[in-house]
C-alpha cells in the first residue's frame, strides 16, 4: 500500500467511526496532516482521491467537506466503469447476467411496497413506449424510465443506483436498435405489459416472474446477437 493509500484509509476511518459525519467539515489541511501524522503534500493528494471518489467535496475558498455519502453519489462512478465494460463481449454478458439475478427480484420487492402514484408512472411510461415504437431514441427513454420507476418503488436507493448503472444507457439503446431492425420490440413492449399488470395486482411472485422473462430474452436476444459475430448497432447513441 502506498503512503497516498495509507492517507486515504486514515481519513476514511476518521469518516467511519464518525469523527467526520457526513456533512462535516475537515480541519484546514496544516492541521489535518499534524493530526494523521503526515505530509501535508500526502494529505492534499488523499483529499484529492476522496474527492474524486464523491467522498469528500472540496470547495473553493470555504473548505473541504464529507458529502452526503448517499449510495447514489458514491456508487456514481460504477455507470462509467460499465459503459467502459461494453467492449468486452464476456464482460457484457455478466453484467445483462447480474441483471438477471437481481431486477426480478427487485421488482417482487416493488410489488409489495409500489403505491398507486407510482404505479401511474409506470404506467405513463409504458404508454409513451407504446406510441413510440418506431422511435428508437424515445423507447430508450421510457424503457429506462419505466425500470427505474419499478426499482424507485422498492424504497432502496442501494438497489436503484446498482440497476441503473448495470443497464446502462448506452446499452439499453444497442439493444433497443437490435430490437426494432429485427422487428422484435412488439415482443419486448408485451414483455413490460405483463410486469405492469402484475404490478398493479400487487403480486410479487407474478411480478419476479414477469420481469425473470424480460430479462431472459433479452440476455438471449444479446447472446444471439454476439454469437453471429455482429456489432451491436450503435445507431444514433455513439458516446451516450
Amino acid at each position: 500500500m502506498s503512503l497516498t493509500d495509507k492517507a486515504i484509509v486514515q481519513i476514511r476511518e476518521l469518516i467511519r467511526s464518525g469523527a467526520l459525519p457526513p456533512g462535516s467539515k475537515l480541519p484546514p489541511e496544516p492541521e489535518l496532516a499534524a493530526q494523521l501524522g503526515l505530509s501535508r503534500n500526502l494529505a492534499r493528494e488523499a483529499v484529492k482521491a476522496l474527492a474524486v471518489a464523491r467522498v469528500l467535496e472540496v470547495r473553493r475558498g470555504d473548505g473541504t467537506y464529507v458529502t452526503s455519502l448517499q449510495p447514489s453519489l458514491l456508487l456514481e462512478g460504477l455507470g462509467g466503469a460499465v459503459e467502459l465494460l461494453q467492449g468486452d463481449t464476456a464482460a457484457l454478458q455478466d453484467l445483462i447476467e447480474v441483471r438477471r439475478l437481481l431486477e426480478p427480484v427487485a421488482t417482487a420487492l416493488a410489488a409489495t411496497r409500489i403505491s398507486d402514484g407510482q404505479l401511474a408512472e409506470v404506467e405513463q411510461h409504458l404508454n409513451a413506449m407504446r406510441d413510440a415504437q418506431d422511435d428508437v431514441e424515445r423507447l430508450n427513454a421510457h424503457d429506462a424510465a419505466f425500470h427505474r420507476a419499478v426499482i424507485s418503488a422498492t424504497g432502496n436507493e442501494t438497489l436503484l443506483t446498482l440497476l441503473e448503472s448495470i443497464s446502462g444507457r448506452t446499452l439499453r439503446a444497442r439493444i433497443w436498435r437490435g430490437l426494432v431492425d429485427t422487428q422484435a420490440s412488439g415482443r419486448t413492449l408485451a414483455e413490460h405489459e405483463a410486469i405492469f399488470r402484475a404490478l398493479s395486482v400487487r403480486d410479487a411472485s407474478l411480478s419476479q416472474a414477469a420481469a425473470l422473462l424480460h430479462v431472459s430474452n433479452t440476455e438471449l436476444w444479446l447472446k444471439d446477437h454476439l454469437r453471429s459475430g455482429e456489432a451491436l448497432p450503435w445507431g444514433v447513441f455513439t458516446g451516450l
